[in-house]
């Protein structure tokens, strides 16, 4: 009996010892804690990040309001809503175009099933993770916080396709930028006047 319980107050000092030993050992270890965010490492080229939706050459959004990728998120974070284009107000090169657009980052789980499914490479996933906020809400991203901005040659949708061509020669390549005198088309559905019209210099 007095060995059974020589043996437990044995373990019972043994044990804590043998904790500060790891503790004492990891001390001289070098230290792999990051001081984030004041240090931030680069994120790998692949890095699954905030989604984006890219523009054409010359402004003119890819997106075609297909759904697919809506269809494809397994976490029904995707809400997509189509419109067909007209002469007045075209967003995109082919019939129909994405006219509400909405990711809810407090449900994606960036596993990027939704970039496969772009038929049209329109979505795409950048390299920004810093998506934590105060609100539901503001998960909730928008077509216009999701897309892409504007490069040199480009100019604004809504406007016309370059002259000439057709859908296909976008999708081709053939289109690298805007026509010289491409103006921003009037959105009479948003109240805009000609005079914010932007043109790209010849």
């Amino acid at each position: 009996m007095s060995d059974k319980s020589d043996a437990e107050q044995g373990e019972k000092w043994q044990n804590p010892v043998a904790g500060f030993g790891v503790t004492f050992k990891a001390m001289f270890k070098k230290r792999l804690t990051e001081q984030y965010p004041e240090q931030q490492k680069t994120t790998a080229p692949r890095f699954h990040g905030r989604h984006q939706l890219n523009r054409h050459p010359d402004g003119l959004e890819k997106c075609i309001g297909c759904e697919l990728c809506a269809w494809a998120c397994p976490a029904d974070a995707i809400y997509v809503e189509g419109a067909d284009n007209t002469e007045e107000e075209r967003y995109s090169p082919g019939e129909r175009y994405g006219r509400v657009y909405q990711i809810n980052y407090a449900r994606c789980i960036l596993c990027g099933l939704c970039i496969e499914a772009c038929p049209t490479r329109a979505l795409t996933m950048t390299n920004e993770f810093e998506l934590a906020d105060a609100s539901r809400e503001s998960l909730i991203y928008t077509k216009e916080q999701l897309l892409a901005g504007l490069t040199e040659g480009m100019v604004e949708a809504p406007h016309s396709v370059f002259p000439g061509t057709d859908e296909q020669d976008y999708y081709r390549g053939l289109v690298t930028g805007a026509a010289p005198g491409t103006v921003r088309q009037v959105a009479l559905s948003k109240g805009e006047t000609a005079a914010g019209a932007e043109e790209v210099q010849a």
